[in-house]
């Protein structure tokens, strides 16, 4: 028998961060029927409600609006958009607040070699999860409508979805692991998501609002996101404001990143 003593394999970061997004894949098995309906059906209705019957009794000229030659090519894209968002919010507000206050599995987890880095990483990679198929979904209802220009445009606004989805979600995710109960949620809705979805051009051109409030709304992230999405599917792509568009929402990733791993470090602290 060999005296010499097996040393341990070191696990890596990415390891670890694989290990716990296994656990949310795990998790999302079993509850899956639990989104199904607002991440697969409410599409379909939103679209025929939106589009199809509202949108039958409106007629503009595509100058008015934005390209598209029907009210239903107008307004899809941004529907698309806001359900990026609105899944994005679902998946990094009641949950963060449970692992940390009610089921504190965040607390079990960083008894391992997690980090809270780690925990933040694994749970923002199963929200681009369940972005991407949200939204992939989405996508496909549209093409039976026939709203897009080009297969390369719907796959590139499919990755613009997940980019919208990362935006919000790192920032929420931050927001979520700084309050102590959930009261804040209700206030974030109303006076953050929902306006957003209702004046960031998702039904109409915000060159329809007062000076101010159309200035407003050119800083929301959702606004960035609908005129990304639109042009992309409408094959009316202004490289340039493109390129803001995704300058904008990476930096807010990449410093909504930073800050939800940098709360919820301090937070599972006390």
């Amino acid at each position: 028998m060999s005296d010499v003593a097996t040393t341990p394999r070191r696990i890596g970061r990415l390891d670890l961060v694989g290990r716990q997004l296994d656990y949310w894949v795990t998790v999302y098995k079993r509850t899956w029927r639990g989104s199904a309906v607002s991440s697969f059906v409410m599409p379909l209705l939103y679209v025929t409600a939106m589009g199809v019957l509202l949108g039958g009794f409106i007629e503009q000229d595509p100058s008015t609006l934005e390209g598209a030659t029907t009210y239903l090519a107008f307004v899809a894209p941004g529907l698309v958009a806001a359900h990026a968002m609105q899944t994005a919010t679902g998946e990094t507000m009641w949950p963060v607040m449970a692992m940390i206050k009610w089921s504190r599995t965040y607390y079990a987890m960083t008894a391992t070699p997690l980090r809270p880095s780690d925990i933040v990483a694994a749970q923002l990679l199963f929200v681009t999860f369940r972005v991407a198929t949200a939204c992939g979904v989405f996508l496909l209802v549209l093409a039976a409508f026939g709203v897009f220009a080009s297969p390369g445009g719907l796959l590139l606004a499919w990755l613009a979805q997940i980019l919208i989805g990362l935006a919000f979600a790192t920032v929420f995710f931050a927001f979520s692991a700084i309050l102590k109960n959930e009261s804040g949620f209700a206030i974030v809705y109303r006076l953050v998501v929902i306006p957003q979805f209702l004046f960031s051009g998702a039904f109409f051109p915000i060159g329809n609002l007062p000076p101010t409030l159309e200035w407003l709304a050119r800083l929301t992230p959702l606004w960035h996101g609908v005129d990304l999405t639109r042009m992309l599917l409408l094959g009316t792509v202004d490289l340039p404001l493109a390129l803001v568009h995704v300058a904008y929402l990476g930096a807010l990733t990449v410093l909504g990143w930073w800050f939800a791993a940098s709360r919820l470090t301090k937070r599972l602290a006390l």
